[in-house]
Formats: structure tokens, sequence, C-alpha cells
């Protein structure tokens, strides 16, 4: 996994990605100036025995594309972090900088686009070009992995393919992503759990579409599936 991290934050596959992630990183967020921005692919993060995925969309601008590390740095790896704490997958409930002291329990991180897209919209492309890092990855997890939740209908949709790639069947017609959905798969290596919630974005946090409860129980029926969380 340490080498696969490696890789996935040397890749320059996809131009536009590049270019959009490395302007950001000049250019910085006025509140940010004074701080180095990472500005290349940011790998998953969390132990690689996870028994529980989680799956977002791509990092943000001036959040992990700054910081390098998953959810970190913004209001939306606020949220997330805060309700993992809540129901014990994380030891803190903060996010601030790579180096904070974050630990998460069984569980880690990862996302179909592994850098920061223009407008947070990451073309097919550029998703099925980043696709075969999700593929790796889930190939190391395999053994492990009981449980997986998708942050978004976009995380949903570029996920089912890659898992049915790696020897999990995904019913036909294809789950319908939604808040709450629930799925099992089978598997060489046993029975795995799919979790569906709405993407902690600040347009979901802010209107209320996702609230920390609604994110718990999610979470905690996840870590309990994985196998992390008592029942």
């Amino acid at each position: 996994m340490e080498l696969l991290d490696e890789q996935v934050s040397e890749c320059r596959a996809c131009p536009r990605l590049v270019s959009w992630r490395e302007k950001v990183a000049t250019e910085k967020r006025a509140a940010f100036r004074d701080q180095t921005y990472w500005g290349r692919p940011v790998p998953g993060f969390g132990p690689a025995d996870a028994s529980l995925l989680i799956v977002g969309l791509a990092p943000a601008a001036h959040g992990a594309n700054r910081t390098g590390r998953m959810f970190t740095g913004d209001r939306s790896g606020d949220f997330l972090y805060a309700a993992m704490h809540a129901v014990g997958l994380a030891n803190q409930p903060t996010a601030v900088s790579a180096d904070d002291g974050l630990q998460l329990y069984g569980t880690r991180i990862t996302a179909p686009v592994h850098c920061a897209p223009p407008a947070n919209k990451p073309t097919p492309s550029e998703r099925d070009t980043c696709g075969r890092w999700l593929d790796a990855e889930l190939t190391l997890l395999a053994p492990n992995l009981r449980a997986v939740v998708v942050l978004g209908g976009f995380g949903w949709q570029s996920l089912l393919p890659v898992l049915h790639a790696n020897g999990w069947t995904v019913p036909r017609p294809r789950p319908k992503f939604g808040h709450g959905a629930q799925v099992d798969l089978t598997g060489s290596s046993g029975t795995l759990r799919l979790f569906g919630s709405y993407h902690v974005s600040q347009q979901n946090t802010f209107t209320g579409t996702l609230t920390a409860p609604m994110l718990e129980d999610v979470l905690r029926a996840a870590g309990r599936a994985a196998g992390i969380l008592d029942d």
C-alpha cells in the first residue's frame, strides 16, 4: 500500500487536472498564502489492512490539494471526521494537517479521482483514467475488506464497476444510490456490504440535506458490518 500511495502521488496522467491542481497550489487562497500546497494527487489515507473503506469524490482544491491528505483542511473534512470520531472510527474529531496526529481505526479513505478537479467536477474520462488506482487499492484491501461507505452518487457509480472487476458480484440492474442504501455483494473473500450516504459537501451539510446524526447512523452501521464497532 505504501508503494501504491507513492505511485498515486506522482501521477500526471490527466493534463487538465495536473494544470488545475498546480495552478491552485501556486495562486493559493489568501487565508493560506503562507503555506506550501501539496499540489499533487492525494493518495488514500488509513491502514492497509482496513476492513472498512470510505469512498469520496475527489480532493478539494484548498483542502486535500493543500494538505496532502484526504478530507483534511476543509469544512467537508471537518464534518466527516467529527462524525467518525463520534462513532469510534477516529481518534480525534479534527483534521487540519497531515501531521496533526489523526488516526483511523480499521478504516481507510480514498476517492475515485485523486486530483482536485475544476469546479469539483471530474470528467468521465478522468474518472476512468484514475480508476486504475482505485482498482489497485481494492485489490490490496480485498482480503480484509467487509464494508464500504460511498459518499455521493459519483463515487457510487465509479465504484460499482471496479468492485465487479475485483471479483464481487454486482446485481443487475445495478443498485441505485441513495442515502441509507445498503447492498450485499458476494465475492471470493466473503460478503461485502455497500452503504450509501449523501456527500459531506458544504451544499449538503449547510442545507441540512445531510446532518451529523444521518452520517453517524451510516458510519455506525458500516463500522459494525466491518467488525470494527460492537453491535
